[in-house]
């Protein structure tokens, strides 16, 4: 998670190195360890390092292998044994010790702009080809890395922190209307690239910028692949070969001691948890695992004290709870603590935020369960209808047993979630906010936009299409920067292993039954590793949403009262916002606390004014 970042010329002008050294230093808080810089020319390169691998120790960024081709990069490069192999059929010669950073270099230098078709892992880096005047850059497959940039008259501007792009003078703080209108109907843009600064842009996951002859160019370079069906027949084998690429996955991230884990009693993150030990203890690292759990002791009822701590102790882990009872809404922005570069809805973001402080002052690497969800869901309705369609009575009649009776676990069909899907009430239905200032709702056509990004088309493809669409929601980015050391402010690197593309690849391979419903694989994966208690608890979702919980208190009243800054009003008209304290509806909640979130950025933004050098 280190701090990159550049200025290209496109007039050949020489770059300003005191620019870029200023650049180079605000990324300190997330590259503690070294913060150097390289300027030639027209170009700039700055690099604040984070040491999270053996390897970087020792090695400089921004760095070249003959002083012609330059890169800074914040990236982990897995599966590395085969990389190196394939760099050494082309006569690449290094030492298997070379930093990820020197790996991307000799992947250049043999491929070009093809490397990334032979990089996995996390990574977003910059290439000066010097020989070419030519500028790449790319992120990772799925955006768990950062990466910005702008168009500032005759230069370009990047960097993995939105606040080190603006440090640039002729980057325009100028709102992009349409992104912070985004904000308040989606909680974040609709359209990736687009930032709440007209000047800056992200560019998307999976995808290659490239700068050339004074113009730039993006494009992507990798969609993520329908696998086709597993051709392993027994469950007992894709089981073995899980447990293979789980500790794959997370060996590659765990090149560092000590970790991290953000592990709650589910099972995603204990089977993180579980596979981190095996493979700290196989590199010596015995004992350099913790897990931090957050956890509710009165503000709603909560489980996950009592099975984190079930999971810690079969592990033999340390664990840290970390109580969030008498947080109050937008405790982070009520306080100095934070400025959030861009719009996101803080209204219950300080628990996140101090646990990632707790583990940090202990661990650089943070490893956390998100993904289990998305790769291992699986509609039992669409896998019987399919096969009632097919007529195939005999499968639909085993796979009704296998299902029931897998380890004697008849409560698997959630008779009381079904009952409550079909007959419960249906909530708030999400409705266009009739807070929205009614200009900026006509002269961008907002409703039309509200009904085109409402909801994302479920894409039909591979084995279990359900699956493969929530792989490839647009939310995943948003969350994995929403943990980025340039939103958080936190030098921890928070990985994510079920995320990892040979995992995905065979997860998406397999077939609803038997073993991606109810989350069966793991089940079986974890057998004799996690307490029965854990490993065949049921699936369940938190009964009362903490926010709610905490609008019920007296203290939270000023939320209906806040004062809003001059700059709201172009987007929020705020005599139209509803009540929030004491609303029971969480849909509700979350959409009509929007503004405030809004409010609390814009007014940080009129405060905060960045030295121009």
């Amino acid at each position: 998670m280190s701090g990159i970042a550049g200025i290209l010329n496109l007039d050949g002008a020489p770059v300003d190195p005191k620019l870029v050294s200023a650049m180079t230093d605000f990324l300190a808080y997330r590259g503690p360890d070294a913060q150097r810089a390289h300027c030639a020319g027209p170009l700039g390169f700055g690099h604040a390092l984070l040491q999270t691998t053996s390897e970087s120790a020792g090695t400089h960024q921004p760095a070249s292998l003959d002083g012609i081709i330059w890169i800074t990069a914040d990236a982990r490069i897995d599966a590395r044994e085969k990389l190196i192999a394939d760099l050494n059929a082309n006569e690449r010669d290094f030492s298997a010790q070379s930093s990820d950073a020197q790996l991307i270099l000799h992947s250049y230098h043999v491929w070009g702009n093809s490397c990334v078709e032979h990089l996995l892992g996390d990574f977003a880096f910059a290439i000066w080809d010097s020989a070419k005047r030519k500028l790449f850059c790319a992120r990772d497959h799925f955006g768990v890395r950062s990466f910005y940039y702008a168009r500032a008259s005759n230069s370009v501007v990047f960097s993995n922190s939105v606040d080190c792009v603006r440090l640039h003078p002729a980057v325009s703080s100028d709102l992009n209307e349409l992104a912070i209108a985004d904000f308040l109907l989606f909680e974040s843009s609709a359209e990736l690239r687009s930032t709440a600064f007209s000047a800056i842009e992200r560019l998307e996951p999976a995808h290659m910028l490239e700068v050339s002859d004074g113009k730039i160019s993006t494009r992507r370079y990798w969609t993520l692949p329908a696998p086709a069906p597993n051709s392993i027949k027994q469950p007992e084998g894709c089981v073995a070969q899980f447990q293979g690429l789980m500790r794959a996955a997370v060996g590659d991230r765990l090149r560092s001691a000590p970790a991290g884990v953000m592990m709650s009693g589910g099972l995603d993150s204990t089977a993180v948890a579980a596979v981190a030990c095996t493979a700290s203890k196989a590199a010596g690292n015995n004992g350099s695992v913790r897990a931090y759990t957050e956890v509710y002791d009165h503000l709603i009822p909560h489980d996950e004290r009592h099975f984190a701590g079930l999971a810690a102790k079969a592990l033999g882990i340390p664990i840290e709870y970390f109580t969030a009872d008498d947080y109050l809404p937008y405790q982070e922005d009520d306080s100095d603590r934070h400025l959030w570069p861009l719009p996101i809805h803080t209204a219950w973001a300080a628990p996140r935020l101090d646990l990632l402080r707790r583990l940090g002052s202990t661990c650089r690497i943070a490893l956390a369960g998100y993904g289990g969800d998305p790769t291992l869901t699986g509609q039992l309705s669409a896998h019987f209808r399919e096969l009632l369609k097919n007529r195939e009575w005999t499968r639909s009649f085993i796979d009704v047993y296998r299902f029931l009776a897998a380890e004697k676990r008849f409560s698997r069909l959630y008779l009381r979630t079904r009952w409550r899907l079909l007959f419960g009430g249906k909530g708030v239905e999400s409705e266009f906010p009739a807070w929205i200032n009614s200009d900026l709702e006509k002269r961008l056509s907002l409703r039309d936009r509200w009904k085109q990004f409402s909801s994302e088309p479920v894409a039909e493809k591979g084995v279990r299409p359900v699956a493969y669409g929530a792989l490839t929601a647009s939310i995943w980015p948003i969350i994995f920067e929403s943990l980025d050391a340039g939103t958080t402010g936190i030098p921890v690197d928070v990985a994510h292993p079920f995320f990892d593309l040979r995992l995905v690849d065979f997860l998406l391979s397999l077939p609803t039954l038997p073993l991606c419903s109810d989350k069966e694989l793991l089940r079986r994966a974890l057998r004799g590793v996690l307490p029965d208690e854990v490993r065949l608890r049921r699936k369940t979702t938190l009964p009362v949403d903490p926010l709610v919980a905490s609008l019920r208190k007296p203290e939270s009243a000023w939320v209906d009262s806040f004062r809003p800054v001059a700059e709201l009003e172009a987007f929020v008209e705020r005599k139209r916002v509803p009540r929030a304290f004491q609303e029971k509806d969480s849909w509700a909640a979350w959409i009509n606390l929007r503004p405030l979130s809004l409010n609390f950025w814009l007014q940080r933004l009129a405060s905060v004014r960045y030295k121009r050098l």
